[in-house]
């Protein structure tokens, strides 16, 4: 078994035979290859996708192979950022991965997604992937050079084309491998989230429109959205509208984002395949699949909904990975500014590296070849962090340290779901608090135009206004709209910080975490935001400790609810939310605290929320919002952890 945890546009076709290096096989450097390059694919509505089709070379003779498909909006010839290995630190381009493959004996297809780079149509973010995904693998399977099998795979956006295509049981397509995305719900996660709209979506389009062929085809144009200057539109993020706003020199991306961005409610839109896989689990391809992700990545949600989802409807098998990175970030130690140690890697934990993983998972499922053990890959693999020195190493990160585990089944069973209440002197305990509800409230005031920063968390596609991973949440120069400060978090006016007394006994959380907070507020609309974080204690190289982000997540109260029929609040009347966040696993050391932070924003991760009522999405008027949380016995506010037994 190779899986080894350390611990438990106007188309042309050409065809050329060339030789190509496998990154991982010097001698098969001179065997060579068959490449059809840009072969333009009809689907159903004419619309042709450029196509390039890797094909072993076999002396003229007619063969079907197993084919592996990737779909991507980044360009089918471009370097893929993240196929990288802890050897080779330079981006391979999708031609020397297509080899990797090719040499063991499959047909490699790579697909420009409609309206990118060389393929015909209108780009719309995420909601055509699914027709066209079926109709290419429809194409595919009536090929004389495949046999039928279709294996795909793609990081990010190739992993939502993915879904997309199961969501409409794509013919031939027998083995998955979804790396960090493939919605099961962009609702709550990816595009939107607790009713809030995540504005990595704002930063990604910009740097993907320039990349569109109305930009790239007016040079005025491009040297406009080069140049601007995206702080300062973001500081003035309550006056956008169609029209004028930092997209609007390339109107098909600023149409669909406004489009997004103003579906508040959860319709029909948001059911759609491509936006929606938990919907469609029931007639998903009977496939073997993989789902991965990390807890610093904005779909590890979206990768354990599918991997029990898609058991719980009878598909699979399926394996579910969770490591310690950013986003595709599978070849380094650390997140952000925190290090987990050497084990933290795929590489040379998991499998070699992570051709290697895939190709095991291909063999094992497009060519059922059976090594040994049926199981190529445990069922579940995380990696718990924690145990660290909480020093800084060599490269200036501090030390959490962690360790990779093999569980049977996600969410564990195990877990105690254990609520721990917050009490008005700030201190957070299994204990329920004793004072009447009339007396034990605290509260703050959210003002739209002052938000709490974002320093780090599950973020992807944020630059240059954040960053994802684990960060010591104390501002400092370079964090967006810290405004010059470097003090923590914590001093703000406007958190409410719950943290318990020094732990004497280790504890593990493992799991989804969620708050139940008894809010009250005197607008109509806000938000409520909870933040999980593991504080160490000072040190010599951390005179005021660390506080290091592991979570967090959001709630618009007018969707406290229901995510279909958003209702208002009255001004002074309380109500109960709930407010979910990221699943996480971590170890809270001896001496450590566990912390909780409850606030109205975390900008520019999520929107502003106005306070107004406002519709979503809308540029208007912002209100100052006085915003009460309960902690008495009668409205006891409280967040569930999952504690896994010593």
């Amino acid at each position: 078994m190779l899986f080894r945890p350390t611990h438990t546009a106007a188309g042309h076709t050409v065809a050329d035979v060339v030789p190509v290096v496998s990154p991982t096989s010097a001698s098969m450097a001179s065997d060579a290859i068959t490449v059809m390059r840009s072969v333009m694919v009809s689907m159903r509505d004419g619309i042709q996708l450029a196509t390039d089709i890797y094909l072993p070379e076999t002396s003229g003779q007619t063969q079907g192979f197993p084919v592996i498909l990737e779909r991507t909006p980044y360009g089918k010839t471009q370097p893929s950022r993240s196929e990288r290995t802890l050897t080779e630190q330079q981006a391979m381009d999708r031609a020397t991965i297509a080899a990797f493959f090719v040499r063991h004996g499959y047909a490699v297809v790579y697909q420009d997604c409609r309206g990118r780079y060389e393929s015909e149509g209108v780009f719309v973010k995420y909601t055509s992937d699914g027709e066209d995904g079926y109709d290419t693998c429809a194409w595919i399977v009536a090929q004389p050079w495949s046999n039928g099998r279709i294996g795909t795979k793609g990081l990010s956006y190739a992993a939502h084309t993915q879904a997309a295509l199961g969501s409409m049981n794509a013919p031939g397509v027998v083995a998955m491998f979804l790396d960090s995305g493939g919605f099961s719900n962009a609702y709550q996660g990816g595009i939107r989230q607790g009713g809030a709209f995540e504005l990595k979506q704002v930063t990604w389009a910009i740097k993907r429109a320039m990349e569109s062929p109305g930009i790239l085809g007016d040079k005025e144009k491009y040297e406009a959205l080069a140049s601007l200057d995206i702080e300062a539109w973001f500081h003035r993020i309550a006056q956008w509208q169609p029209g004028a706003s930092p997209l609007s020199l390339a109107p098909e991306y600023e149409d669909y984002l406004f489009d997004q961005w103003q579906r508040g409610r959860f319709d029909d839109y948001w059911r759609q395949p491509g936006l929606y896989a938990e919907g469609y689990y029931a007639q998903f391809p009977a496939a073997a699949t993989v789902h991965m992700s990390s807890w610093y990545d904005p779909y590890s949600r979206t990768a354990c909904t599918n991997y029990a989802g898609l058991i719980a409807a009878g598909k699979g098998p399926a394996c579910l990975i969770l490591g310690p990175w950013t986003h595709g970030n599978r070849s380094q130690t650390y997140a952000g500014d925190v290090d987990f140690g050497p084990a933290a890697t795929l590489d040379n934990n998991l499998a070699p590296d992570f051709l290697s993983l895939r190709l095991q998972w291909f063999e094992r499922y497009l060519k059922n070849k059976v090594s040994g053990s049926d199981d190529v890959m445990p069922k579940v693999c995380i990696f718990v962090m924690g145990g660290g020195s909480g020093r800084k190493n060599a490269e200036g990160r501090m030390e959490h340290g962690g360790n990779w585990r093999v569980e049977s089944e996600w969410p564990l069973q195990r877990a105690r779901q254990t609520a721990y209440y917050l009490h008005q002197d700030g201190s957070l305990s299994t204990t329920m608090p004793r004072q009447a509800q009339t007396q034990a409230q605290l509260a703050y005031d959210y003002d739209p135009q002052q938000p709490v920063p974002t320093i780090g968390g599950a973020v992807t596609s944020g630059e240059p206004l954040m960053a994802g991973g684990a960060y010591d949440q104390r501002c400092g120069p370079g964090i967006f709209f810290c405004n010059g400060s470097s003090a923590p978090l914590r001093e703000r006016d406007d958190i409410l910080v719950f943290q318990s007394a020094p732990l004497s006994a280790d504890v593990e959380i493992t799991g989804a975490v969620s708050a139940v907070l008894w809010i009250s507020s005197d607008c109509v609309d806000t938000d409520f935001t909870v933040k999980l974080i593991d504080v160490y204690p000072p040190n010599a190289d951390y005179p005021d400790g660390y506080e290091m982000i592991l979570t967090d997540g959001i709630r618009r109260a007018r969707y406290r609810d229901s995510w279909e029929q958003p209702e208002m609040m009255v001004p002074g009347t309380t109500y109960q939310v709930t407010v979910d966040a990221f699943p996480v696993s971590n170890v809270f050391k001896v001496e450590h605290k566990i912390r909780i932070d409850i606030s109205s924003s975390n900008f520019p991760k999520f929107d502003c929320n106005p306070n107004t009522g406002a519709a979503e999405g809308v540029s208007g008027p912002v209100k100052i919002a006085h915003n009460v949380v309960f902690c008495g016995n009668e409205r006891p506010s409280h967040v569930v952890l999952p504690i896994i037994p010593a």
